[in-house]
């Protein structure tokens, strides 16, 4: 048996998120005060009130991040042992720190900073929309075909496919895609457009903080967004992020590799069940927990008793 742990990117986001694990497990509450100490944020108040932040760039990615730390280093402290991880876009954080690639308190710097840097890197105009119905090979097909840039972001399942860029070239593609197939296009109600070339001053930026940051080989294999292949050493981990920025995430191909190396196994970790759902396209007979609040733990403490003798 092998598992695997998945964390959702920027979209899943909720007010009230991991409130109830800050409120019931101190080694929650813990990590939402080192995300708070290493960015100066109220990172709770953004978490787990009403307000208007939650789903700007530069303050979902702290917040996201934190609150999924949070609730793995709950399922860690209660015995959780994982052969590997991935996340998406952002969530490709999430697997860093369950690799332990850094100290949080430089995890956590280093993702404010990655929001920022984003939200600043294009800050009017860009779009996303996602594509139902095509493969990957017909959207990018068209994407080369448009007059401006627009570049396949996410390929999340079969079937689904995001495309990202200029707002005009996206709209073009997206009405070219419903002429040659596609169910529908969804425009996505987003503040830039991520993992398009666009944001590629974004990953300078990030690369530059990188390097004053120090990264360990990882304690678990995570699988890279960029590359849908394993990262097993430190070498080429800042590289992969600075370029993740602006690159597509390959998820559909990612979660393939895990099933192909026998991962049977999924805990998709923090807000949401997209990440489940995208596995159920790929695989209808993958077993995936979700630990989204406390009483998920009721769930996933089943499975460690039973499958890991815990």
């Amino acid at each position: 048996m092998k598992t695997a742990l998945l964390f959702p990117g920027q979209g899943a986001q909720y007010c009230g998120m991991g409130k109830d694990f800050c409120d019931t497990f101190d080694t929650a509450k813990k990590v939402y005060e080192t995300a708070e100490e290493a960015t100066g944020l109220d990172v709770r108040e953004i978490c787990f009130t009403e307000n208007n932040r939650l789903d700007i760039t530069e303050y979902t990615q702290i917040a996201m991040l934190a609150t999924e730390t949070a609730i793995l280093k709950v399922l860690e402290e209660k015995g959780l042992k994982a052969d590997c991880a991935a996340g998406l876009s952002l969530g490709e954080y999430g697997a860093l720190a369950a690799a332990e690639v850094m100290e949080l308190p430089e995890l956590f710097r280093l993702i404010r900073c990655r929001g920022i840097f984003m939200q600043e890197a294009y800050p009017v105009g860009g779009a996303m929309t996602a594509v139902l119905g095509l493969d990957a090979d017909r959207v990018r097909s068209v994407c080369e075909e448009t007059e401006g840039i627009v570049s396949i972001a996410n390929d999340n399942c079969p079937g689904q496919i995001v495309i990202t860029g200029e707002t005009q070239a996206v709209e073009a593609a997206s009405a070219r895609l419903l002429e040659t197939g596609a169910k529908r296009c969804i425009a996505l109600n987003v503040s830039g457009p991520f993992h398009s070339g666009l944001l590629a001053g974004a990953g300078e930026k990030l690369a530059a903080e990188l390097e004053q940051i120090r990264v360990n080989n990882p304690r678990i294999p995570y699988i890279c967004n960029v590359e849908a292949d394993y990262v097993t050493e430190a070498a080429p981990i800042k590289t992969l992020l600075a370029r993740q920025v602006s690159s597509s995430v390959r998820w559909r191909e990612s979660m393939e590799r895990l099933l192909a190396d026998g991962v049977d196994t999924f805990i998709e970790i923090g807000p949401g069940r997209t990440l489940a759902g995208f596995l159920k396209k790929i695989r209808r007979d993958v077993k995936v927990f979700n630990v989204a609040s406390v009483p998920d733990l009721e769930g996933i403490r089943e499975y460690l008793d039973r499958e890991q003798g815990l």
